[in-house]
Order: C-alpha cells, then structure tokens, then sequence
C-alpha cells in the first residue's frame, strides 16, 4: 500500500519554506497541531523523511511514531536537541545545516566580544538615558587589539572567530577533544590552561550532556579578572551560576553571552551587570543566513527523495558519541 505523505514536518521553518516543501512532496505538517506526532496516532508507516528544527529537536518518542523513517533534516547546525544515539542504532540519517551560518554567527561573537570590552551596550544606555552631561564620566574600557584569545572547539565556527582574529592583531589558541594538525593556532591540553593563557575566551563548541559547564568555576577563575567570556554555542556549556558569582566578586571581568542555560528568560541577574552584553540566542539571526538554511534543508530533503542520501550529514562518530 503506498504511503500517503512522503515526509513529516514537526516544525515550520517559516511560510516560504513551509509552503515550499509542500509543493516538492506529500507533507504531513505536525507542528500546527498542540500534540504534535501524536495527534495522528501512534504510529505512521510509510513515512521515510522528516523536517525538523534545533529548537523544536527530534525524540526517541517521535522515532518511535515513525517506524519507516529513513532520514531527518533539521534547521541548525547544533544536534545537542537531537536523539542521535537512537538515530544511530536505528540507522536513521540525520543532516543540519553547517557551513551557511559560520559567518553570521562568528560577526555575532566578535560584535559582543566588542561590547563586553568597550562597553559598547553600557554607553548606548548612558546617552540615550541623558546621563552624558559631561566629559570623562564614561568608565574606562578594555583594549581589545593586540589581546590574546582563546578558543573553546575549532570548528567551522570557531575558525571563523578566529580568521576575525587576524584584523586585530591577536594572538589565537584553542582548546579541542584532540589537536588539529592542520591548524595555524596553537593548541592548550586543558581548558584551564587556555583561560589562564587567554585576553578572551570564545565558546564555540557542540551543546549537549559531553560538554555540560564545560566552563565551570575553575575556568573562570582561570580567565581572571580582566578576562572577558564570549558563548556563542550553547548555554549549557557554561556554569551559569559560577559565571554570576565571579561577575559580582570582581573575579571575571565581562562576558558577551547569546546563549544561556534558561531559554527564553528575562534574564534580571544581569540587568545591573555594565560589563555584561547580552543577545536573545540570534547569531544566525540575519535574513541572508536565515535564508541559506532554510535553503540548505530543502536541498537535503530534495536529494534524499531523489537519491537516498543528505548532503549534509552528521558525521559517523558524532552520530556514535
């Protein structure tokens, strides 16, 4: 018996999108619907492809909805929401969306890199709040030029933050699960060793249980009180608490955060926090980037159909980790 829809949609990635896959094949579109998979049933046979996005992430319970499934494509370059173990042991592919974003969200990191040390966010308010009556009130800043930063997880993301590096004159290094023969940047054995070498301390490595507060209080105190933090990856990744603490003591001397552990928050620990620059997780946020994954994910969707395999898959070892 023929199947009656080719793929499942679990998250809308907007009305262009939406609408575009739906001319490309037989969709079941799950994300209108509060229940989501579950308001169909417990089960959908036939179907052997899914849409899906990090945000909305993809479960053991939907693999279980699905026993056909063959492939999921999901908007993002993170899979820190998605059950990869269970993809892998039920042989599921599952591809993102890399490469697109590594500039944008590199931009992003340099932009609150800039604001943490420059205070950037801070003087906005100062002069917009009418509080600029004389000259010379301003705090004095941290030089960002000639620094040294530091670099937690190079990979496509974390190259791109450190290419950047280039045009300020800094020195660059990192800090991997392993080395990286082919990189230019020296490498720091232990993350301790990186924030105590380091200026500045970006965060580009994968969210998810392996790298959970990663950055915790002893790194902190390694990055010291003039050293500034930067998370561009995944809130998870950092002690949020001991980042607070050392923020209020004196013992870190800014961060410039996107991410934090508690999404959507208003965030009111930091609102008196001058040294602290903070954005709503947006570093792939522009209309180009937005519209280049969106892209990529239907070119994943349309290859598979037509092929059976996605070009942009999550490598073997990430799938096995």
């Amino acid at each position: 018996m023929t199947a009656a829809f080719d793929v499942v949609q679990v998250a809308s990635l907007g009305p262009a999108f939406d609408a575009r896959l739906a001319q490309r094949c037989r969709v079941l579109q799950t994300w209108h619907e509060p229940r989501g998979l579950a308001a169909f049933g417990t089960a959908l046979p036939g179907i052997r492809l899914a849409v899906t996005s990090v945000r909305h992430g993809f479960t053991g319970g939907m693999f279980d909805a699905l026993p056909d499934l063959k492939a999921v494509c999901s908007w993002g370059v993170g899979h820190d929401t998605l059950d990869l173990h269970e993809a892998a042991r039920r042989g599921i592919g599952v591809s993102v969306t890399p490469d697109v974003l590594d500039d944008c969200v590199a931009d992003l990191a340099w932009a609150l890199l800039l604001s943490a040390a420059r205070r950037t966010a801070a003087g906005d308010r100062y002069v917009k709040t009418g509080q600029w009556r004389a000259l010379g009130q301003f705090p004095v800043t941290t030089r960002v030029s000639g620094k040294r930063l530091g670099i937690l997880g190079l990979g496509r993301i974390g190259e791109a933050i450190a290419r950047r590096a280039t045009g300020f004159d800094m020195q660059v290094r990192y800090h991997n699960r392993s080395p990286r023969p082919d990189s230019p940047y020296g490498y720091a054995h232990s993350l301790v060793e990186l924030a105590d070498w380091a200026d500045f301390l970006a965060v580009a490595c994968v969210g998810g249980a392996a790298t959970r507060h990663l950055v915790d209080a002893a790194v902190i105190r390694a990055l010291g009180p003039r050293g500034i933090l930067v998370n561009i990856a995944r809130g998870s990744v950092v002690d949020q608490t001991a980042v607070l603490a050392a923020l209020r003591s004196g013992e870190l001397g800014g961060a410039g955060l996107d991410v934090l552990e508690r999404e959507p928050t208003d965030a009111a620990e930091f609102a008196d926090l001058d040294q602290v620059s903070l954005m709503p997780h947006v570093g792939s946020a522009t209309h180009e980037t937005r519209a280049a994954m969106a892209d990529l994910v239907f070119d994943n969707v349309d290859s598979f159909l037509r092929t059976g395999a996605l070009l942009t898959p999550v490598a073997a070892r990430e799938m096995q980790a």
